[in-house]
């Protein structure tokens, strides 16, 4: 079992929180952002953190997922949270526009994903792009997306990987051997 919930949420000076009844607002210098706390779980704020706390066993539970959440949300405002997305294969391109991100994927068409509002593309060169954004879970839902058009394959390593991904190569299957 975890004791993640045991361990109160540290809040920089950059980070302001309000709450409100089950809800806390976090502003920060990436963002805002508001998180509505389960009702099984109660939590205080003290002078730079927050401590989470539940009253029967079973919520011990959704207690470590809001203090996990808290922590993101926290982390999230304040230093933000980024991924790297590589493509790699013959003719595998990307090009950043604003909020929309051309992919040539050896398809007979090119394919266009519009970013989400919190979500920011830098591009490094053709083939490598930083996604940034305050929110954790939409950036890796982002992430998991576009992965989708091309998912690493086995074969011949070609594909589209997220933060360093490693995939185990195969080997090509052999030719049965004439008797």
């Amino acid at each position: 079992m975890s004791r993640i919930a045991k361990d109160p949420v540290i809040v920089p000076d950059s980070v302001n929180i309000t709450i409100e009844g089950n809800t806390i607002n976090f502003k920060g210098p990436k963002g805002e952002m508001t998180l509505e706390v389960h009702e099984s779980v109660s939590f205080t704020q003290e002078e730079n953190s927050i401590q989470v706390k539940w009253q029967k066993d079973e919520e011990r539970a959704m207690a470590g997922t809001m203090r996990a959440l808290i922590s993101n949300y926290v982390k999230g405002v304040g230093e933000g949270f980024e991924k790297n997305i590589k493509l790699n294969g013959v003719g595998y391109r990307a090009k950043v526009q604003g909020k929309k991100i051309t992919f040539t994927l050896g398809f007979s068409h090119q394919v266009d994903y519009e970013l989400p509002q919190t979500v920011e593309a830098k591009q490094e060169n053709q083939t490598e792009i930083t996604l940034s954004s305050c929110n954790k879970q939409l950036l890796g839902q982002v992430c998991a997306e576009i992965r989708a058009f091309r998912p690493p394959e086995p074969y011949k390593g070609k594909g589209i990987f997220v933060d360093n991904e490693h995939i185990i190569r195969k080997e090509r299957k052999k030719a049965a051997a004439a008797g």
